[in-house]
């Protein structure tokens, strides 16, 4: 009967039969792995965050500007408070969701009035008034559309100019807001 040798190598065996690591491997493994960690970031940055440098007074105190909004574009089912990001004559603004749809909206010299009762808002400290030219009230949300107002009513550019928005044309809904520090 053969008896078959089995071999056993010793770690310094094993060492001396490896190759000496290579720069270039070392160089090539790094970007491989910076490359895959870019395509996770760009792919939450185009598909589920979005990012916003908020250049506007519309939204007094709640956001100032300079402050980088945080938002999530995959949730497009709003309720009223909520924060949102969409796009009016192609500028990107931030607004506050004030009536979905079905909700009867009204604006005269007592206030804001939704189906019928007039709002008390805690967070805003001016008049919410008309503008001269833009949206008529009472008015009556459309399905799939929103009424959004900005929270320093005097300068925001808002529902109250423009109408109601659609669902579709909202980016998403804010996350978090990064303000800024005198830079």
């Amino acid at each position: 009967m053969l008896l078959k040798k089995k071999h056993k190598k010793t770690v310094t065996q094993v060492n001396r039969d490896k190759s000496p690591p290579s720069v270039w491997g070392d160089i090539l493994y790094l970007v491989s792995k910076l490359l895959m960690v870019g395509f996770v970031l760009a792919t939450l940055y185009f598909f589920v965050f979005g990012l916003l440098r908020y250049n506007d007074d519309g939204m007094k105190p709640a956001l100032k500007d300079g402050d980088l909004v945080v938002y999530y574009r995959l949730d497009k089912r709003y309720s009223i408070g909520d924060l949102l990001v969409y796009s009016y004559k192609g500028k990107e603004r931030v607004a506050r969701v004030i009536a979905t749809e079905g909700s009867t909206i009204d604006i005269n010299e007592n206030g804001l009035i939704i189906n019928g009762s007039p709002q008390q808002e805690q967070d805003i400290y001016k008049e919410t008034l008309l503008y001269k030219e833009g949206a008529t009230f009472p008015m009556k949300v459309p399905a799939g559309q929103l009424f959004v107002l900005g929270d320093n009513r005097t300068t925001a550019v808002d529902s109250r100019a423009f109408g109601t928005i659609p669902i579709q044309d909202t980016h998403g809904k804010v996350v978090t807001v990064l303000r800024r520090r005198g830079f």
